[in-house]
């Protein structure tokens, strides 16, 4: 029998493997498909500009009046103070600050189009009778009738992207 004192010296152990890689995920394709956030906050920008511009106009002894959204009643600020929800929103997610998960920001990107949309085309449908019944549509209301349309449209590609 050995002796325990005269075993042996304990073998070195060799230290462990090194840990592989993190993992690192694939970045998402560049192109229109991650172009949501960018199309949401310029069509909010957009927006609230617009709400600025001449939404309705009438020509009468070579004078041209305008009337810019902003003075067409409610629904003209409504369309200004939802663009800038468009743009805090992206000021928020830039900082850092998330929504709950259980409230997609491509949800609320739609929700805000369908809304100004759709105060859009109250205004674009019917004119309001305090002004003068030549009025026709200026070319605000378009702009504004289609970076509405294009808040929608970043909403959807939003929501691709979440998928």
């Amino acid at each position: 029998m050995e002796d325990p004192e005269r075993a042996a010296p304990p073998e070195v152990m060799e230290p462990p493997p090194p840990a592989p890689p993190l993992e690192t995920y694939p970045r998402p394709p560049a192109g229109i498909w991650t172009a949501g956030p960018r199309i949401a906050w310029v069509a909010g920008l957009v927006l609230m500009v617009s709400s600025f511009t001449d939404w309705y106009a009438s020509s009468s002894q070579g004078l041209t009046l305008a009337v810019i959204g902003w003075h067409t009643g409610i629904l003209g600020k409504l369309v200004f103070f939802l663009g800038l929800a468009l743009i805090l929103l992206a000021i928020l997610r830039e900082g850092g600050i998330e929504l709950p998960p259980s409230v997609p920001e491509s949800l609320i990107v739609i929700a805000i189009g369908a809304l100004s949309t759709i105060f859009v085309l109250v205004r674009l449908i019917s004119i309001p009778d305090k002004f003068q019944p030549g009025a026709g549509r200026g070319i605000g209301i378009w702009i504004s009738l289609l970076a509405a349309i294009a808040v929608i449209f970043a909403g959807l590609l939003r929501a691709g992207e979440e998928l």
